[in-house]
């Protein structure tokens, strides 16, 4: 028996495991999984050989002509599960999507990242990433619409900020799970809160996020249901007009031989030239980028001006009116901070998309031009057409009519990814684009 398979066995043993969780997550980064009962005789070929699943029930996946596809645990991701009760205890293993004849499946958005990272790792190259997902707690008022959980702000404390038990419950819980929790605190918007986590290696990171999204719902609703309130967590990325919305910023950096190549003791800011180059790439191809870090019609509710939000395809050394903003810290946690995406995204497909643009303007050495460390909020249209400023895209339209047509984005999802997601955004803006609001009642009714 391979070692670490004896050693993960071991483990279910101790953790008393009842319920096995095999994992893996849709196009649009939804979690899925199949449950099976625990059987220990029977683990060393489940570990091994994975099961048989039906690929054509889920959307963007195969066709019902060909709909066998295999999940195959990846063991390093083994889990037990804090919120699930200890009499029926369950574990969860991240899998990777295989054809039944071995061949990774192309539309695994897993497989997708894993590909984009052995890819650099043949030029000697580790992506690290650290994203900050915002969450807001939301109630319901007397006729069942949504409200905040607390009308608190940046950093408040308790009695004002009321989210201080669930980020304590949550971060404990986060623990259990391997996370390293760097700090949680209440964000600007009434009932929003972050938990941030540390940076890690860009497959392991986007593993946490997909665990940390379920987990935060899943204990959230546990604490609700035993206290017999009706609050829930939500990630959508605008839930309330006139508030902030909810981001994920995401931290990242290239390390190559141990070093943080984005470093440069002897540079102006200290930042290398390829560190530039990774930013003009990154530039270059954001409007593309948004469709797949801001994938959902609500996403460009926060995309714009007056919400800390970014909106000008700019970069700054600390400015957070910028899309990239360079933070202060240097040597090894020298980053740049990409400040568009929001948790609503598949996390493998945008880390991948960010990492083949960055790596695109190393390649060809693209000039991210020069830094901005002024607020571009306070510029009049006519001042930043001067200065070459552009707009990222104001809707899910715009965004995915520009992904369209990047070659770039299309090589690094593969076609399967790319034509299916593009599927999937027309679909969606045509169901949004006739629906009818009551701000139109509000509006039109009596014209």
């Amino acid at each position: 028996m391979d070692e670490k398979i004896k050693n993960v066995i071991e483990r279910m043993k101790a953790d008393n495991i009842k319920f096995i969780r095999l994992q893996f997550v849709d196009l649009h980064g939804i979690p899925k999984n199949v449950s099976i009962p625990c059987e220990l005789e029977n683990m060393v070929d489940l570990l091994n050989d994975g099961i048989l699943f039906d690929g054509s029930s889920i959307p963007g996946f195969v066709e019902i002509d060909s709909s066998d596809l295999v999940l195959k645990p990846d063991i390093s991701t083994y889990s037990a599960l804090s919120w699930r009760p200890e009499e029926s205890a369950s574990c969860r293993f991240i899998c990777d999507i295989y054809t039944p004849d071995g061949e990774p499946f192309a539309g695994d958005p897993r497989g997708i990242l894993k590909k984009a990272l052995a890819k650099i790792k043949k030029e000697g190259y580790t992506y690290n990433i650290g994203p900050e997902p915002e969450f807001f707690i939301v109630d319901t008022d007397d006729e069942g619409n949504p409200i905040p959980h607390d009308d608190a702000g940046y950093f408040d404390v308790e009695p004002t900020d009321k989210g201080t038990d669930f980020r304590r419950e949550i971060t404990t819980n986060l623990q259990e799970l391997g996370f390293e929790v760097e700090a949680s605190h209440h964000e600007v918007g009434p009932g929003q809160n972050e938990i941030a986590f540390k940076f890690d290696d860009a497959l392991k990171t986007a593993d946490a996020v997909i665990t940390f999204k379920q987990a935060i719902k899943a204990i959230v609703a546990n604490m609700a249901y035993f206290d017999g309130f009706d609050y829930k967590v939500t990630f959508m990325p605008k839930p309330f007009f006139g508030e902030s919305g909810s981001g994920m910023h995401c931290h990242q950096s290239l390390f190559k031989d141990g070093k943080n190549i984005f470093y440069d003791e002897n540079a102006e800011n200290k930042l290398s030239q390829e560190a530039l180059w990774f930013i003009g790439g990154l530039l270059k191809h954001s409007a593309a980028l948004t469709a797949i870090t801001n994938p959902i019609v609500n996403s460009y509710k926060r995309l714009v001006p007056g919400y800390e939000a970014p909106v000008y395809i700019s970069y700054g050394i600390q400015n957070r009116s910028t899309l990239i903003r360079v933070p202060a810290a240097r040597g090894k946690a020298t980053r740049i901070e990409y400040r568009s995406p929001d948790p609503t995204c598949n996390p493998y497909l945008a880390f991948t998309a960010m990492l083949e643009a960055g790596m695109d303007g190393i390649k060809n050495k693209i000039d991210p031009g020069e830094s901005f460390e002024i607020n571009i909020y306070e510029l009049s249209e006519e001042e930043r057409e001067e200065k070459g400023i552009e707009l990222l895209p104001s809707s899910l339209w715009e965004a995915y009519h520009t992904f369209e047509n990047s070659e770039i984005l299309k090589e690094a999802l593969g076609e399967h990814i790319f034509n299916a997601f593009l599927d999937a955004k027309y679909k969606e803006w045509d169901e949004y684009r006739v629906q009818v609001f009551n701000y139109e009642h509000k509006k039109y009714l009596n014209l």
